[in-house]
């Protein structure tokens, strides 16, 4: 996989470390929404790496959840992301700007993937997304559309 673009795109958003961004593993999402799947993107980090707020928003949570680090942050238009395994350097309730060190890549980083990563995920309401939608790449998956009743 190659990496898609620098921090700061034209789009506004950025990549979720502050340093190069290369994909690892791409989302791939169940074909139904209680079955195991891959809901994010992992992308290549260092323990200790800082890991940045893809997008301004104000921070969900900040906590262990399941023994990993995980940050989320709610931006405009019902967008979520998130990311782990973090340790935060924010709490929740927190304005972040588009950027802002939110925290840094947790040691235990290689228990999620063979090598050390970040999962970033992102989501509208309770429908997982891909997040290099937001750089205007990623997988489309057209759902069918039903009758009106």
């Amino acid at each position: 996989m190659r990496p898609t673009g620098p921090p700061g795109e034209a789009s506004g958003w950025r990549w979720p470390l502050s340093g190069s961004a290369r994909p690892t593993r791409r989302f791939d999402p169940p074909p139904q929404r209680w079955l195991a799947g891959h809901r994010g993107v992992d992308v290549a980090a260092r323990p200790g790496e800082k890991v940045v707020a893809a997008g301004p928003g104000i921070v969900g949570l900040a906590e262990r959840v399941a023994g990993r680090g995980v940050v989320t942050i709610s931006h405009s238009g019902g967008l979520r992301t998130t990311y782990l395994p973090v340790r935060a350097l924010v709490r929740p309730g927190e304005v972040v700007a588009a950027g802002q060190v939110i925290g840094v890549v947790e040691e235990d980083a290689a228990a999620h993937c063979t090598a050390p990563c970040l999962h970033w995920g992102l989501l509208r309401g309770r429908l997982y997304l891909d997040p290099l939608l937001l750089f205007g790449r990623g997988q489309v998956r057209l759902l069918p559309r039903w009758p009106a009743r």
